[in-house]
């Protein structure tokens, strides 16, 4: 069974959706953010759960 990704900023599900992009948290490098296309070209924030660092910056 794969694993449901969501956005981290807007919750939407994002599984198999173009344009999204999964990257480690650069304040912990510990927490997997993943963002979808929508809200990396808004620019829209979100904040690691792992350390509180808000990106983006």
């Amino acid at each position: 069974m794969t694993e449901e990704l969501v956005c981290i900023s807007c919750k939407k599900k994002i599984t198999n959706m173009a344009g999204t992009v999964r990257f480690m948290c650069p304040g912990c490098l510990k927490y997997k953010i993943i963002r979808c296309k929508n809200c990396r070209e808004k620019a829209v924030k979100y904040k690691c759960p792992s350390c509180n660092f808000v990106g983006p910056n």
